[in-house]
């Protein structure tokens, strides 16, 4: 119920638009009534050979409800979707701002195809809770209320009837359906979410499967679930049908129940017998409104379980809690790490123990060590992602926890092994790093980058499309539109995380030189598998298990310490 809750608060604001909404949906169904009863009643009265004119109201009549049922369903459609869109556009915005906390921290709990899943089809989902949830019931009251005082006029009896037909449509039938569906629909919504996170593995780690020899066996999960899927949408279409048949059932019945009495009642002279057309085939149509009640339980359960999805990922707890600070001025660039100790859980070995080093304004200090060092650690600290259990980080002389992740970052400018290109222009990705930034500024950072001439060489210039990842560049262009993006960004420390990492000799050599570049003037961290050019760094620092175990320049190192020589023979460049 809690995420039912959470939908109600969103929609509750667009309640004059809904009250609208359903006041139109109400006429729409009374204009169907009107159209009906008044044809009935022509048809009647047509038949007693009246004058023309006496007719001529009844004439009118029936062509006002005519025109008027298409103007009404046309406002009511109009202003029921506008409410819908509104609603999926914040709850949209409401993901996105539950979601972007997690990241990259928390996300790691879920998988790729399965986040996609919850913000495409699980928010388009939401679509029917108003269409098909809360409309329905609301414009049903409406209709019954305002058809039953009309039938009240001529007798008690036909409103009763009218009343239990409502009833046995709009509760017995839908407390049929819930019995029958067992969870379908939330069943549905979970195949639709696993089948769509197993394409998504199998689009993205392609490579992987055929490499392992996986491919089969993953495909046969996908049809396995795939079948699973269709056999609940087909129980969902057998539920829609029967529902469907029983309803009209129910209204077919009501019909006759009311012509019946009608038919007493004009043998007892009680009721007009022109009239008595008009109240069956009016009642009948008032019908119209009990047909969506029927799904309401289903779809309510499809809209719930879509809706805990949603709210699963919004109501996760961020690996750091942002808060409101006063802005800081960085004016000191130094980072020191005083005794830091981490671990990603509380049932995993440290990351990082007791880990103490400083990297000076403006200097240059480079961290090595094998895999699984701690090196990537020391990364998501400095940037917030990650919360540190014991000791502090120092940055411009205040602890790292006095800022929010959103100032930290904009202190901080990352090149990394893996940038992620977004499927849009040169010009679009480079302003990710500075929205605001000038055509002037974008291309003074694509020139320091050595990536201009490259882009005026393409058809579109900086309108050219990179492709999903960037596939259409190479891996040094890449690179080179990470470069130019901490450039534009031009912030006064540079953290670089195997930036060289994949990259062939000819390549490396000539993004290191830039880099290197990059780095002057400014406070640098730089992260490297790759030993090549340490010469360069003020101070070289060996990472094991988390721990400092040597540090100096490049020449001491190699001069005094075993381990760096160790690890100079594996991983030096060739000659």
């Amino acid at each position: 119920m809690k995420s039912m809750k959470w939908l109600i608060r969103l929609i509750l604001p667009f309640w004059p638009r809904i009250l609208l909404a359903a006041v139109l949906s109400t006429l729409t169904i009374t204009s169907h009534i009107g159209l009906m009863a008044t044809s009935a009643y022509l048809l009647s009265r047509a038949a007693l050979h009246p004058p023309l004119l006496d007719l001529m109201v009844t004439i009118v009549g029936v062509r006002f409800f005519g025109l008027s049922r298409a103007v009404f369903r046309y406002l009511e459609r109009y202003l029921s979707h506008d409410v819908t869109f509104r609603v999926l556009s914040k709850i949209r915005v409401k993901f996105y701002q539950g979601l972007e906390p997690l990241a990259p921290a928390r996300l790691l709990n879920f998988r790729s195809g399965d986040l996609l899943s919850r913000i495409v089809a699980d928010v388009e989902t939401q679509q029917n809770f108003y269409l098909r949830v809360l409309a329905p019931p609301i414009v049903a009251v409406f209709v019954l209320l305002g058809y039953g005082l009309f039938l009240a006029r001529y007798d008690e009896r036909f409103s009763f009837i009218l009343a239990a037909c409502f009833l046995a449509g709009g509760v017995g039938i839908p407390s049929v359906i819930k019995i029958l569906s067992r969870g379908s629909g939330q069943q549905a919504v979970a195949l639709k979410a696993e089948l769509a996170a197993l394409v998504a593995d199998t689009l993205l780690g392609m490579t992987e499967l055929l490499a392992y020899g996986q491919a089969q066996a993953h495909l046969n999960k996908i049809q396995n679930t795939d079948r699973k899927l269709k056999s609940a949408q087909r129980n969902i279409l057998w539920l829609s049908a029967f529902s469907s048949a029983l309803t009209a059932l129910v209204a077919n019945l009501g019909l006759w129940l009311i012509l019946i009495l009608g038919i007493l009642l004009v043998e007892q002279g009680k009721v007009n017998g022109v009239n008595l057309g008009m109240l069956a085939l009016g009642s009948f149509s008032s019908f119209e409104a009990m047909f969506p009640l029927a799904l309401v339980p289903h779809h309510w359960e499809q809209n719930r379980a879509a809706a805990e999805r949603l709210l699963e990922c919004i109501a996760a707890e961020p690996a750091v809690r942002d808060k409101e600070t006063n802005p800081h001025k960085l004016a000191d660039t130094t980072l020191i790490l005083q005794n830091v100790s981490f671990r990603y859980e509380q049932d995993e070995p440290w990351a990082l123990k007791q880990l103490s080093f400083q990297v000076p304004h403006r200097g240059k200090v480079a961290i090595v060590g094998p895999s699984g060092a701690g090196k990537t650690s020391v990364v998501n600290l400095l940037l917030r992602f990650w919360e540190y259990a014991q000791g502090d980080i120092i940055l411009g002389g205040h602890s790292l926890r006095e800022y929010s992740p959103e100032e930290v970052r904009n202190f901080i400018g990352v090149v990394t092994q893996r940038t992620h290109i977004f499927n849009a222009t040169i010009r679009e990705n480079l302003l990710m790093a500075k929205p605001e930034g000038t055509e002037d500024e974008l291309m003074q950072a694509a020139r320091q980058a050595k990536l201009h001439d490259f882009i005026l060489s393409l058809p579109s210039g900086y309108d050219s499309y990179v492709g999903e990842g960037g596939f259409k560049l190479s891996g040094g262009q890449r690179q080179r539109l990470a470069i130019a993006r901490v450039l534009l960004k031009n912030a006064p420390i540079l953290i670089l995380d195997e930036a060289m990492a994949g990259l062939d000799p000819l390549t490396e050599r000539e993004v290191r030189d830039e880099i290197y570049q990059l780095a002057e003037g400014r406070t640098t961290l730089m992260i490297t598998h790759s030993l090549l050019g340490l010469d360069k760094m003020d101070e070289i620092l060996v990472l094991e298990h988390g721990q400092i175990v040597e540090q100096g320049k490049h020449a001491e190192l190699l001069k005094h310490s075993d381990f760096y020589r160790k690890l100079w023979s594996y991983l030096k460049p060739p000659e």
